[in-house]
């Protein structure tokens, strides 16, 4: 049976006074400087993969965009051009 909880060391060299911060972080919040870290690190992951996946607007662009889904622009000659060669192309075959 494949052990689940099994974990994995990581090390990281950082300058005495970034270690002085997470020491007392992790004090201040009643934790260990390895759980803080992991932890810290969690989050961080998370936002940054959060920011790369989400696409946040405003609400003006937000409005923006419905109504241009709701009531998109006459397409251009070559646009069009372009859509009747992918049906033909890419669509149209058995």
């Amino acid at each position: 049976m494949p052990d689940t909880a099994r974990t994995t060391r990581v090390e990281a060299r950082i300058a005495p006074d970034v270690l002085a911060a997470v020491r007392r972080a992790a004090e201040i919040e009643g934790r260990s400087v390895s759980d803080f870290l992991v932890s810290a690190a969690q989050e961080a992951a998370r936002r940054t993969i959060e920011q790369a996946q989400v696409i946040r607007l405003s609400i003006e662009e937000q409005e923006r965009f419905a109504a241009l889904l709701l009531n998109p622009p006459l397409m251009s000659q070559s646009l069009e051009r372009a859509a009747q060669a992918h049906k033909r192309l890419i669509i149209s075959k058995p």
